[in-house]
């Protein structure tokens, strides 16, 4: 595991993974997608544990990808943390409810997608900059966002990478609901409680159908995304984006 990952278990059948990196807005490097990565493995293993709540620390859910890492040009030829995260995450069985507050950039927007339930506080604030930063979508959001947000609203979102705010996330279906300020990681812990008393075997049942129909498709989405944005991420006008937002 690492520092950046906080694991505990605040009440009986719920596991809470709470991002911790203050000093980069809960950025994700690879060390912290590998550890939210086992994180939901062990707790996958665990019979005790009923459902999942993912949150981040100090009042922000996540600023997205670590850009240091995509400064990184190597290719070792294997799948990138990320996409393992993600494979893991879309295909968890138990339930997983997301908290938000402050920053939801990038892949801390799309991975939502892949949670069951998600809540945000009324001061949150989402982007999705891939375009911006000249990249493509992840996380299966080129899939995902036009069935949930219909279609000329993921183009909106996906296309002009401009930030919104919780209620225009929850008009999208991004997230649940809206609490007020500083409450979202409550409602989440409430919810995962109801959930974590329900029988599992119905639950797991129950998420499984919901998500039979789409599972394919994800799965080919995530690939096809993961190819198309690391070959523009080694490109100039990437690498030129990263550049710049380090010199601010």
């Amino acid at each position: 595991m690492t520092d950046s990952l906080i694991i505990t278990d605040p009440h009986p059948g719920v596991r809470l993974l709470t991002l911790s990196r203050p000093e980069r807005r809960n950025a994700l490097d690879r060390a912290t997608y590998r550890a939210l990565g086992e994180g939901l493995e062990a707790a996958a293993a665990d019979e005790a544990v009923r459902a999942v709540v993912l949150t981040g620390a100090g009042g922000c859910f996540t600023a997205g990808n670590d850009l240091a890492d995509f400064q990184d040009t190597s290719n070792t030829g294997e799948p990138s943390a990320g996409l393992t995260f993600l494979s893991v995450l879309s295909t968890f069985e138990k339930p997983v409810v997301a908290a938000v507050e402050g920053f939801a950039v990038g892949i801390g927007t799309t991975l939502l997608l892949h949670c069951d339930l998600a809540y945000a506080g009324a001061g949150a604030r989402f982007r999705l900059p891939f375009v911006n930063l000249g990249l493509c979508p992840e996380g299966a959001s080129s899939y995902l966002l036009p069935r949930i947000a219909g279609t000329k609203r993921a183009a909106e979102l996906l296309l002009l990478g401009e930030a919104f705010g919780a209620d225009e996330a929850a008009e999208a279906g991004i997230v649940n609901a809206v609490t007020q300020a500083g409450e979202a990681l409550a409602r989440a812990l409430d919810k995962a409680q109801t959930l974590a008393a329900l029988p599992p075997e119905s639950l797991a049942t129950t998420k499984r159908l919901l998500r039979h129909a789409t599972a394919a498709p994800v799965a080919r989405a995530l690939g096809l995304e993961a190819q198309h944005f690391h070959a523009l991420r080694l490109r100039p006008a990437a690498q030129a984006a990263f550049a710049t937002f380090f010199k601010r």
